[in-house]
């Protein structure tokens, strides 16, 4: 007996020759019409170095298909890179585009009715995207990570893009490196193909999508150029065949646990703040919920035990040759809860046959670099519906701060401000109207706390947004603002000079000003429109939700 296919609709019976006859016109073979058809969503581009190797993997996904049965189709999906975009207007596009990633992936998948899907990515908003996706469809779906990039050298010296390039330019500018620095630093800051080095957004989702179990073991940490990421694909391409057969769907991989799971590696990573808009976004697919608070308990009992850029030594490269992903699975153990995976082996089996290969890069559980893990969740007056914040990136003389206030309402008003020597020591810099709605599209601030922390003003001034950080951001930064300045959120009426206080420990964000104060300017607050009121940005601002529910569409 043939096993009836989701496929079978668009390529059997005498009413399809039609759909056949144009499937031919590809060259499909009509011996396989009882093969399960598997799509493989492609993200590849010349221009993202992250995906530049994605054309060669995806001939290897489709030798894996072909030899576990299948018949294979690729099709491309959009991608951005959030280095070349940040700093000007094409920012504003990085997160919407999750949801066009998002939408496109379901479409494709729903107008040929595929079995089973492959999503080739790696970078900051495409693999949440495509996670998104398959939890929307609830198909049998694996994911393949196009892996990290190798750090650069000058010399004896290591360097990744952070530090390399964005924190260069602040250093530039403090008259701490030459130019001839710089443009060195430039040449050998990303050496080659891959996601950038450090647990930055792109690997922190490739971590969180190996923990959750929808990708196969040590995808997420594997270089970019080495062989071994062939055979990930070409593995990957054979597994999707074996689970359309036995009928796992994204869901049932995707549930409460394996959401916990990677939330409790995140933090013992000290990953991106951006994961937390992506697992919201993608459990709300699943059908899970995930409120913010939980981010913050789960942060509470656990240790942060990888010291990873850009708060510390290392990178990809050093997690990997450490043990992976299993290898943080096996320290983890007693903290997660058990779960099927793309793989066919649970949770804890992964976890017991891995091996720690380095303690310096992977901590035992009690000799962590920090007691709580990596994110912390503020409240306040200035915060009601939360704030997010990469604690084990801030100096300990930093974790409690009180300053005086000095206000942009956009990213470059800041930048300018910043390098122009207007923030100083004892500044609280805002940066508001760039949430999701106010951007339109919440940028990252990657360009304003590198430029903080190259001027060396990163234990001495501390940044606040209704935007986001990259996971690359270090100090003591605060993103996710919510409401936002643009949804009448307090942000909205902070004044230059007043008193902003910072508790990192009690979960504290507060303008220090009287609840009459508050209340007289909040009534006469009247928010700014969007900065664009055009295109795709126009209806995104419109739809958009506020971060502190992940930055989805309204219903």
């Amino acid at each position: 007996m043939v096993k009836k296919l989701r496929s079978d609709i668009v390529k059997k019976g005498i009413e399809r020759a039609p759909n056949r006859a144009l499937m031919m016109a590809t060259g499909f073979d009509p011996d396989y019409v009882d093969k399960p058809l598997i799509a493989i969503a492609n993200s590849y581009q010349d221009m993202l170095p992250g995906h530049v190797t994605m054309r060669e993997l995806s001939e290897w996904i489709k030798r894996g298909v072909f030899a576990a049965g299948g018949y294979p189709f690729e099709f491309g999906v959009p991608a951005i890179c959030d280095g070349i975009a940040m700093g000007h207007i094409g920012m504003h596009y990085s997160l919407p585009s999750r949801e066009l990633i998002a939408d496109v992936v379901e479409t494709v998948a729903e107008a040929y009715q595929i079995d089973g899907i492959v999503l080739l990515t790696n970078c900051d908003k495409i693999t949440p995207g495509m996670l998104m996706a398959a939890a929307r469809l609830d198909i049998p779906a694996i994911v393949v990570t196009a892996g990290p990039m190798l750090t650069g050298w000058l010399g004896k010296q290591r360097y990744t893009l952070i530090k390399g390039t964005f924190e260069a330019v602040g250093m530039f500018q403090a008259g701490r490196i030459s130019r001839e620095q710089l443009q060195a630093l430039e040449g050998i800051a990303c050496p080659g193909a891959g996601s950038c080095q450090g647990m930055y957004t792109a690997n922190t989702m490739a971590v969180l999508t190996e923990t959750m179990g929808m990708s196969l073991p040590y995808t997420a940490t594997t270089p970019a150029v080495y062989a071994e990421k062939k055979r990930q694909a070409f593995r990957a391409g054979k597994k999707i065949v074996e689970l359309v057969e036995k009928g796992i769907t994204a869901r049932q991989i995707m549930n409460e646990k394996a959401f916990k799971n990677a939330i409790t590696v995140d933090m013992a990573l000290g990953g991106s703040t951006n994961t937390v808009l992506h697992l919201k976004a993608i459990a709300r697919e699943a059908g899970v919920d995930l409120p913010l608070n939980l981010f913050d308990e789960i942060a509470r009992r656990t240790p942060h035990i990888a010291n990873m850029d850009p708060a510390g030594p290392w990178t990809m490269e050093d997690l990997h040759r450490a043990g992976g992903v299993p290898a943080v699975l096996s320290r983890l153990k007693d903290k997660l809860e058990d779960n099927i995976t793309v793989s066919g082996k649970k949770v804890t089996q992964i976890a017991d046959e891995a091996q720690v290969l380095d303690e310096d890069v992977i901590r035992p559980i009690d000799d962590p670099v920090h007691p709580e893990g990596g994110i912390a969740v503020l409240w306040g007056n200035l915060a009601p519906e939360g704030s997010v914040i990469k604690q084990t990136a801030v100096d300990p003389e930093m974790m409690t701060f009180t300053g005086e206030a000095i206000v942009y309402d956009s990213e470059e008003e800041a930048m300018k401000g910043i390098m122009g020597g207007e923030v100083r020591p004892g500044h609280v810099v805002v940066i508001r109207y760039e949430g999701p709605k106010g951007g339109p599209g919440m940028r990252e601030m990657l360009a304003p706390t590198s430029a903080i922390a190259g001027m060396g003003l990163e234990k001495s001034v501390a940044l606040i947004t209704d935007g986001r950080f990259s996971g690359g951001t270090r100090g003591p930064c605060i993103g996710h603002i919510s409401p936002e300045a643009a949804a009448g959120g307090p942000i909205g009426i902070i004044k230059n000079g007043d008193k902003i206080h910072i508790d990192i420990p009690n979960r504290k964000l507060d303008l220090l000003i009287s609840d009459e104060e508050m209340q007289k300017r909040l009534e006469k607050f009247e928010p700014k429109a969007p900065k664009i009121r055009k295109g795709y940005l126009r209806r995104y601002s419109r739809m958009v939700r506020s971060a502190s529910h992940g930055a989805v569409y309204e219903e």
